[in-house]
């Protein structure tokens, strides 16, 4: 009996141990183990997106900034009627859709989103429906309040909220901060709780981004694009405007726009910055750089004489021709007057090689360096691709792409004195209480061009404002310089032929540069598609108004600041064609006078007269200045010459130039053509075929003014 009481004991004791064994076991050796386990199967770590850094404009003016807002979840297993929660959520959250919620809810999961960082009034609406297994949680969601102002610079976040493009892509790293984390529980009945108590953790902030970017600049540029745009009913324009001595990007635009607060609304190819993503053949703007590198080469002077041919060049067999028929002027004319031919022969005389190289001391065939995604480099072949005719065409801006980007940069190295600055977009990053400057001082990417050459090829395109194609570009009270361009838009197998590309790039005040600019206007419709008519005068409205933003105040010019013309207080929407009395900013040719001044001969000239009429309107006192300058006198400038150089007067060139503005530089559609016939000898008589003597005296022979005197005069046509 004792035997058996003993083995019972023992058997109670074995049991004990074991339990207390398998105890310890759970508990103690196994304990964190089981602990995870648990916490596996009873919480949820739900990650919270942190607020993202704000980005300010120059000006402290907030472009994009981060604000709370609710997001709902839900939990099946609290959800009794699954279909009519997914139909009530859907009705409530427009862009959802019933049945895809509908599976959302029926899987067996502890945690589904169900709407993601909701506006404000629908996140109440959701809230008032008090929908079992319903839940919400407070999320950073990116909004601009600007809206669709620099888009395409900005960029926009996705749902996750990291950057997809722009700014927000380049800088997300920067601009993104720390998550925060919320934990959720179930309990044993399938139930959940979000409490305070429950560990959680703030998100922490990004960054901040001060920009460069001034939303005054940079409204109204986009207004005047938009407006450009959408009167030519072209496809798409862009523009970008840079402070010529630090590199600092005041305004960068592309049109169409976007709204980055609901992006995915629109097509995507507006999200493009067109300004830094899109190269394009630049036509005749690209003559800046030949006429730089002709300049420097010494080969080269302003005042030097070049033939023409009379609007056309044979080479190796092709025909290159020009928009007018022009014979021998100077250099400065060739650049003012956007003569093909004439940069082609200065290409000519400092050779392939030195043409090249200044390019690409110009920064073209090569990315920029702004801190900003996507940016194409352009296209520049390498010299030893160069054929025959390369460096003929490369001179007037065909075989050869760039952004406008490039293009404003390099145009401001000849503004501030010939130093090629890297452009950027971010000024500082503030980051908690520590602000760091991004570009303490300019960046020197090169030195394509000398102080001394920078200074000529200045005064060559302030001559192109006042006394050549780009004078519609011309503003009262600011001496401005640039020059326009009209390319073809390349196609398959060539260049379309009523397709075109007009810009203006340019600087102002020319003589203290502050403003450096292009715009461009992609495929205008209509008659009027040259950059004089389309981008220059938007050129000339954003100088004006950006100038007097800015504080830069304007000069009192008398009217020999602008050979050939007389500056009005007024310039009417179409330019200075437009009927009507000229509004602020007007340029009237100095052709229109009163019936009676005379000339320096003592002579009036047929369009003198012709236009005495449409003089009226401007009023007497415009009439007596217009007067004085076609006297003669005025139009020599302070030093008493005449700013054409040794041309005669000021009258007979302006109304021998009276058209530039409806025929300036036109597309160079013509290289393509073969060669016409040789001529007998570079002596070659020209023939008197159009009917009115004096029409056809001005188009054969401009530089014999004697010819007009009869119809059978000996012209000769330049060699």
């Amino acid at each position: 009996m004792r035997s058996r009481l003993h083995v019972v004991w023992l058997a109670g004791l074995l049991w004990v141990a074991l339990i207390g064994l398998r105890l310890y076991q759970l508990q103690v050796v196994n304990h964190l183990r089981y602990v995870h386990k648990a916490h596996q199967q009873q919480q949820r770590v739900v990650k919270l997106d942190p607020p993202r850094g704000t980005i300010y404009d120059a000006a402290g003016r907030e472009l994009a900034v981060s604000v709370e807002v609710d997001s709902a979840y839900a939990v099946p297993a609290e959800i009794g009627d699954r279909a009519a929660t997914a139909r009530a959520i859907a009705a409530a959250c427009p862009g959802l859709d019933a049945r895809h919620l509908e599976k959302l809810l029926a899987e067996e999961r502890e945690f589904v989103w169900v709407a993601r960082k909701l506006d404000p009034p629908v996140a109440a609406a959701l809230r008032r429906l008090r929908l079992a297994g319903i839940h919400f949680v407070q999320e950073s969601k990116r909004y601009y309040p600007m809206r669709d102002l620099a888009s395409q610079v900005l960029g926009y976040v996705g749902t996750d909220n990291h950057g997809l493009a722009g700014l927000e892509l380049n800088y997300d790293a920067v601009i993104t901060g720390k998550p925060g984390l919320r934990t959720v529980l179930r309990d044993a009945r399938r139930g959940t709780a979000v409490s305070p108590d429950l560990f959680f953790t703030e998100p922490r902030p990004g960054g901040d981004l001060y920009l460069t970017l001034d939303a005054a600049v940079q409204h109204m540029v986009e207004r005047e694009l938009q407006r450009a745009v959408e009167q030519r009913r072209a496809r798409r324009g862009s523009a970008v405007f840079l402070d010529p001595a630090t590199g600092a990007v005041l305004a960068m635009a592309s049109y169409p726009a976007f709204d980055p607060n609901e992006f995915e609304r629109y097509a995507a190819s507006s999200w493009r910055n067109r300004t830094i993503m899109d190269a394009y053949e630049p036509g005749s703007t690209f003559k800046i750089v030949t006429a730089a590198a002709a300049l420097e080469s010494g080969l080269v002077h302003a005042d030097d004489p070049f033939d023409c041919g009379m609007g056309s060049i044979v080479l190796y067999g092709i025909t290159i021709r020009d928009h007018k028929r022009f014979g021998i002027m100077s250099f400065a004319d060739v650049i003012a007057k956007s003569s093909n031919v004439g940069v082609i022969r200065a290409a000519l005389i400092i050779g392939g090689e030195r043409l090249h190289r200044t390019i690409v001391a110009f920064g073209f065939g090569r990315a920029t360096g702004i801190d900003l995604p996507g940016e194409n480099a352009g296209i520049l072949h390498p010299l030893e691709r160069w054929g025959p005719l390369t460096k003929a065409y490369v001179a007037f801006g065909q075989g050869v792409a760039v952004t406008p980007l490039q293009l404003a940069a390099a145009v401001a190295a000849v503004a501030n004195g010939g130093s090629l600055l890297q452009p950027y977009v971010v000024d500082a990053v503030r980051r908690g209480e520590v602000l760091e400057r991004r570009h303490p001082r300019p960046l020197v990417a090169s030195r394509p061009i000398s102080a001394a050459t920078a200074e000529e090829v200045k005064r060559l395109l302030e001559r192109v404002v006042t006394d050549g194609t780009g004078k519609t570009a011309a503003v009262a009270g600011y001496r401005v310089a640039g020059k326009t361009g009209t390319a073809q838009i390349p196609v398959p197998g060539g260049y379309a032929r009523h397709a075109y590309l007009p810009s203006f790039v340019g600087f102002a005040p020319a003589d203290r540069p502050s403003l450096v600019g292009i715009v461009a206007v992609e495929a205008p419709q209509g008659t009027e598609y040259y950059g004089t008519q389309v981008a220059a005068p938007v050129f000339g409205t954003l100088v004006r108004e950006v100038m007097l933003y800015l504080g830069v105040r304007p000069q009192r010019q008398a009217p020999s600041v602008w050979p050939g013309e007389v500056v009005t207080a007024g310039l009417r929407d179409g330019g200075p064609a437009a009927p009507g009395p000229p509004l602020a900013g007007a340029v009237v040719p100095a052709v229109a006078v009163a019936t009676g001044a005379t000339g320096p001969t003592g002579t009036v000239p047929a369009a003198v007269n012709r236009s005495a009429a449409s003089s009226a309107a401007a009023g007497p006192a415009a009439i007596t200045a217009v007067a004085k300058a076609a006297a003669g006198p005025a139009a020599a400038g302070p030093a008493g010459a005449s700013p054409a150089g040794s041309r005669g007067a000021a009258v007979t060139a302006a109304a021998d130039d009276d058209d530039d503005a409806a025929s300036e530089d036109a597309p160079e559609l013509w290289h393509s053509q073969p060669a016409a016939p040789p001529r007998p000898s570079s002596r070659a008589w020209c023939t008197p075929t159009i009917r009115s003597t004096a029409a056809w005296a001005r188009s054969c022979c401009p530089a014999s003014p004697s010819a007009t005197t009869s119809a059978t005069a000996s012209c000769r046509s330049p060699t």
